[in-house]
């Protein structure tokens, strides 16, 4: 099995070494990073990512990551091209600045097992000045992640690709803000998109994962979201809005499964918490956390 946490860090330290304890501890082989700031020196030894893959990184400063933490596993990153159509073997194109981190993930004891990781960050734009708005919205960086996730496939069945993608989209699932219907139809077709092109969600969703209590008034009453984050002033006891997701290629997600750390008690240093994601890499044993049912008090 590989073990694996998705984590927007939010730019901070902390986050780090947490990774670092996670890998020594709880044997987590992989991370999915967004907003990702500098290692800290003192741990270049224990952490091993690519930072030569992207763009230049002074265009941007939140860059997403696919983090190697055990020698478990082999990762070969993908470097970062614009999106032409012709692509190196070790290529992806990529249309969205700051928006995806890709790489083939090997399992040292089953290396057919492998299968390719991407880093997803859905980051925040704002309308053409023109239209004198005061908008800001993720969803368009979505949808480039998807039309890049694309390049990944090359036939119509889902079992001839091994894709995970995991991270903070910034989006709403089957809900608007404040209850729009504007909103939620812009956000639905981000999933329906990554659903059409043989991707399936795999959540997290309730019970995998605390759900928001007290219940907010602009989520359905039949949502099975988990709060994964808090905005500035508030604490993870008040989370209610679930911005992080993970999707895997049909079939394959079968063997993936995925939980939000986000008890009050085991959040983490940052404004999200993080996704658990456990991948069986031998046929015949179950994925699952079996957890218990939290609904909503």
């Amino acid at each position: 099995m590989i073990k694996a946490v998705s984590w927007n860090i939010a730019k901070r330290v902390k986050p780090w070494r947490e990774l670092v304890r996670m890998a020594k501890v709880e044997d987590v082989d992989l991370a999915f990073l967004q907003e990702a700031s500098r290692l800290p020196g003192d741990l270049a030894h224990l952490v091993e990512y690519e930072d030569a893959v992207f763009w230049d990184r002074q265009l941007y400063d939140r860059w997403p990551l696919v983090v190697k933490l055990s020698d478990r596993i082999n990762v070969e990153h993908f470097r970062q091209t614009p999106p032409i159509s012709d692509l190196g073997d070790n290529d992806i194109g990529v249309s969205g600045i700051g928006t995806i981190a890709a790489a083939k993930v090997i399992p040292v004891d089953s290396p057919k097992e492998a299968f390719v990781a991407v880093s997803m960050y859905g980051r925040w734009l704002k309308p053409q000045p023109s239209t004198k708005s005061g908008w800001i919205y993720a969803d368009a960086s979505a949808h480039r992640i998807v039309s890049d996730l694309s390049a990944f496939i090359g036939h119509e069945d889902p079992a001839t690709h091994r894709i995970l993608a995991a991270g903070d989209l910034n989006i709403l699932y089957r809900y608007g803000d404040a209850g729009s219907a504007y909103w939620a139809g812009r956000y639905e077709t981000v999933f329906t998109r990554m659903k059409a092109l043989g991707l399936s969600f795999i959540g997290p969703q309730a019970p995998n994962g605390r759900q928001a209590c007290p219940w907010p008034t602009e989520l359905p009453d039949d949502s099975k979201n988990v709060p994964t984050y808090f905005p500035a002033g508030q604490t993870p006891a008040k989370a209610s809005r679930q911005l992080d997701y993970a999707f895997a290629s049909r079939g394959f997600h079968e063997r993936v499964s995925v939980k939000a750390m986000n008890e009050v008690n085991e959040w983490g240093p940052s404004d999200h918490s993080r996704l658990i994601i456990e991948v069986e890499t031998s046929a015949g044993s179950g994925a699952g956390f079996g957890a218990t049912q939290k609904g909503r008090l």
